[in-house]
């Protein structure tokens, strides 16, 4: 699926996995948070709420993962992952060891996307 968005600032993007899963990387390769100005960090704050409120309305998980780091591309990016009782690793994280065959069966993901890109 790819690319949902993308302005001069950001893309969002899917990561292929049984739960609602998307990335948020900027443009522009910035190490840290705080290397980055004023309009990025508020365009990356606008993007992670509304796909957090978008997760938690077509989904309502039972937590939603919002997780940074690059340490092995210092790249800074985000991962949002809707996370359920239910799924393969709860409650480990996603790249955490397996935990059980999850019962989550991921629906709706097409819409779910049409409305993030809407509202983005």
């Amino acid at each position: 699926m790819g690319v949902v968005y993308k302005n001069r600032l950001i893309r969002v993007e899917v990561e292929e996995s049984e739960v609602p899963w998307l990335k948020i990387l900027l443009q522009k390769p910035y190490r840290e948070l705080l290397d980055a100005n004023d309009e990025v960090k508020a365009e990356i704050l606008r993007v992670l709420d509304i796909i957090n409120k978008e997760m938690i309305a077509v989904y309502n998980p039972d937590k939603i993962n919002i997780i940074s780091f690059g340490t092995a591309l210092p790249h800074l990016h985000w991962h949002v992952i809707a996370r359920f009782r239910n799924d393969s690793y709860f409650p480990e994280p996603m790249w955490g060891e397996k935990q059980r065959e999850g019962a989550y069966k991921l629906k709706n993901f097409k819409s779910f996307l049409k409305s993030v890109k809407n509202k983005l």
